[in-house]
């Protein structure tokens, strides 16, 4: 084999293991890239979902809120009434136990 050629072939493999590094290296660098690109998708639903849930917990607050007030309004009203019934039977009684007393 001629000087040439062995250079050639030396050449050649040393051109491979170039360019195997640098695909390896490329490689290496696609992963990374991957990872971090999913970890900034992860932390980016993360943050959405978090977002989402308090928007939700506002929205659930605000719900109990309204409700609250309805049934305290409701309860309060129905505490009217019952407080008018109880002074009108009392009134009644009143007159009753008074017409006993004096009618009987």
């Amino acid at each position: 084999m001629s000087f040439e050629a062995i250079k050639g072939i030396s050449d050649a493999e040393t051109l491979a293991k170039a360019r195997i590094a640098e695909a390896e290296q490329q490689a290496r660098q696609m992963q990374a890239d991957a990872e971090a690109a999913g970890k900034a998708a992860l932390e980016a639903a993360t943050t959405r979902a978090e977002n989402e849930l308090k928007e939700l917990r506002r929205k659930a607050d605000e719900q109990i809120a309204e409700k609250t007030a309805a049934m305290d309004s409701e309860i309060a009203a129905e505490a009217e009434q019952l407080r008018q019934s109880a002074q009108l039977k009392l009134g009644e009684a009143a007159a009753i136990v008074v017409e006993r007393i004096v009618g009987g």
